[in-house]
């Protein structure tokens, strides 16, 4: 795989998606959490989500289970979570493994393409990494960078 729009992931709703379909957009790529001390980034995310759509800019949330156990809820409390709570509107996915033996093929890419302070693997819920037009990796973003503080990397991507 040379880039993300040869990847797929299973919707949240249960639907399989082809990201060649995000193919021209600029993508941030999350992995989230329901109960984590970052969860309220989900507003964040979904500011930005609301503020670029229509400019070629999405959102891509997987939920996880892997850090503390803090997304412990079925597909279907997590929509709901997400929605109700935040009013998340950006696509969000089936929970997926980002670490170890069952890590969905699209995490173990974006983790050989950016690596983090400690190296590839992901250390906690809400790294996000950042994909250009052209289905490459950009940019990698630990759980404490607020969605907020990417939004002048969005913007440069958007301008080109």
């Amino acid at each position: 795989m040379s880039n993300l729009h040869d990847f797929t992931a299973d919707t949240i709703s249960g639907s399989q998606d082809g990201f060649e379909r995000l193919a021209g957009q600029v993508v941030l790529i999350v992995n989230t959490a329901s109960e984590c001390g970052f969860t309220p980034q989900y507003d964040g995310l979904e500011k930005l989500y609301e503020q670029y759509k229509d400019r070629g800019f999405t959102v891509l949330g997987f939920p996880c289970n892997q850090f503390g156990g803090q997304e412990p809820g079925a597909e279907q409390e997590i929509q709901e979570f997400c929605r109700t709570s935040f009013g998340v509107e950006f696509p969000l996915y089936k929970k997926v493994d980002v670490n170890g033996l069952h890590t969905h093929p699209l995490w173990e890419w974006l983790k050989t393409q950016k690596q983090g302070p400690n190296g590839a693997d992901i250390e906690w819920n809400f790294t996000k990494f950042l994909v250009d037009q052209s289905g490459q990796v950009v940019a990698r973003y630990e759980p404490a960078t607020e969605p907020a503080e990417i939004t002048a990397d969005i913007e440069d991507l958007l301008e080109k």
